[in-house]
């Protein structure tokens, strides 16, 4: 009798849930929702959005890690009190916008470090109600990341939002194409070498990657301080808005894809922070940790419903791998040529879909999670991310104007909190729009400069780019 009630009652949590809530590893991913007119609604709508339609989403949102007998965690369901979970901050009205800016900021800031009480669900929306530059009010959704990866908790939060244009509609994402670099007709004479490629690849980038989980550290630079404890120390946040249609043009000229467009802009930005900052370590070795989505993606986010489904394609959980990249340097024919660091992005992206590394990692993650316990697997995960100067990831969001609470959004991006890293850039697309979240050190990293830098490699990577289309024409 006992045992059925466990199992009512309880419900194993995966191992990545286990080694993402742990002693050595908590991450949470903080998703920012930017309303077009002020927030007004009272209270009680909200939580009746949360009662109806987000909690019941999927198990987790009403329960709470536990640990079991034999050192298993475990997720119980429990009563959810959902003023627990809904913060509204109070700040002196009347005041000009640049106040509220910084208020935001600090706040964003807090909550980053803050931990979250491991006795109720490990989620929290912040009602920010004051009028910011950026937006008319925010709302402010903290999941802890054991709840679901990127893709999981993005399809969680668009459940609660509708079309602007039509609510009976379902949002509606762009596909996902890949560049015609490469694309036509492959010989078998193509396809042997670069199966054996691939091999050589695969063997390079594993071994690379395990290296920078236990012995190599990157250099100490201006974007990587090395420090013990960065995760605990209140980070500073700036974003950035780019136009989709500009970048397109730049794709469409380089014959590239999105993502080696805003990767090779974001590198190259980086490199000359670094070189204005401190000439002396501007080219150090140093790194960034891309996170892959290991599920077999398609053009779109599928329903929850469909993610909990058994046996689903595109499962809920944490289904991601990682894989540490090296930034290329930044020498004076370099700098001259910022298409460079475009197509080197490219071809770096390029080559990592000719490797099984990501899929190897994700198997080491697992075998030593059998071996060694949960615990191990975090720590070698903790060592991974303080051994890499910044942590690059991007989300595709839908292409048409969403509402929360009949609020429209007009702004979305979001961020990832509570890694060993002095820099981290997270990337989300929203109806014609691109918007790159930069978090950053405390008093090490400013912020501000680090944003300059990115918005002038976009102008000279535009510029180049528009130029190097008329001179073939």
């Amino acid at each position: 009798m006992d045992i059925a009630l466990e199992e009512e009652i309880f419900e194993p949590a995966s191992p990545s849930s286990q080694y993402l809530n742990s002693s050595n590893l908590s991450l949470s991913v903080i998703a920012v929702l930017e309303s077009e007119i002020p927030i007004e609604y009272e209270d009680s709508l909200p939580i009746n959005l949360l009662k109806d339609v987000f909690v019941p989403i999927n198990p987790r949102f009403s329960s709470i890690m536990v640990t079991g007998k034999k050192g298993t965690k475990k997720w119980k369901r429990v009563e959810v009190n959902y003023q627990d979970h809904i913060k509204t901050p109070i700040f002196p009205t009347q005041k000009p916008i640049e106040f509220y800016d910084e208020c935001f900021s600090t706040y964003i800031s807090n909550l980053a470090t803050e931990k979250f009480p491991q006795n109720r669900p490990l989620w929290e929306i912040h009602v920010f109600k004051y009028p910011t530059s950026d937006a008319a009010g925010n709302v402010i959704f903290k999941l802890h990341h054991s709840l679901g990866d990127g893709y999981s908790l993005m399809g969680a939060l668009l459940s609660c939002l509708q079309r602007v244009d039509n609510p009976s509609l379902p949002l509606t994402f762009p596909s996902r194409q890949k560049s015609n670099y490469n694309k036509g007709y492959i010989s078998n004479f193509k396809i042997i070498p670069r199966f054996f490629k691939g091999i050589v690849n695969t063997l390079y980038d594993f071994g690379w990657s395990t290296l920078k989980s236990t012995l190599i550290e990157d250099d100490r630079t201006a974007i990587h301080s090395g420090d013990d404890g960065v995760e605990f120390r209140s980070p500073v946040l700036v974003t950035k808005t780019f136009s989709l249609d500009s970048l397109k043009q730049i794709k469409a000229n380089l014959n590239v894809t999105i993502n080696d467009v805003i990767t090779g802009i974001v590198i190259y930005g980086t490199r000359l922070y670094m070189e204005g900052v401190n000439k002396e370590t501007c080219n150090g070795k140093c790194s960034a940790l891309v996170l892959f989505n290991t599920r077999a993606l398609g053009g779109s986010y599928k329903s929850v419903s469909d993610m909990i489904r058994p046996n689903s394609d595109m499962p809920w959980g944490n289904h991601f791998t990682f894989l540490p990249i090296s930034l290329p340097k930044l020498t004076n024919n370099k700098s001259n040529n910022p298409l460079y660091f475009v197509q080197k992005a490219h071809r770096i992206i390029d080559r990592k879909r000719n490797s099984a590394s990501v899929w190897l990692t994700s198997k080491l993650l697992d075998l030593l999670r059998k071996l060694r316990g949960p615990e191990t697997t975090a720590r070698f995960i903790h060592g991974t991310l303080k051994n890499t100067s910044m942590a690059l990831t991007n989300m595709i969001g839908p292409v048409e104007e969403m509402a929360l609470a009949n609020h429209p959004i007009k702004g979305l991006y979001f961020l990832v909190t509570g890694a060993p890293q002095s820099c981290s850039v997270t990337i989300v697309s929203y109806v014609d729009k691109l918007r790159i979240a930069i978090v950053v050190e405390k008093d090490f990293i400013d912020p501000n400069k680090l944003k300059s830098c990115i918005e002038y490699a976009y102008d000279s990577i535009f510029k180049a780019a528009i130029n190097s289309s008329k001179v073939e024409k």
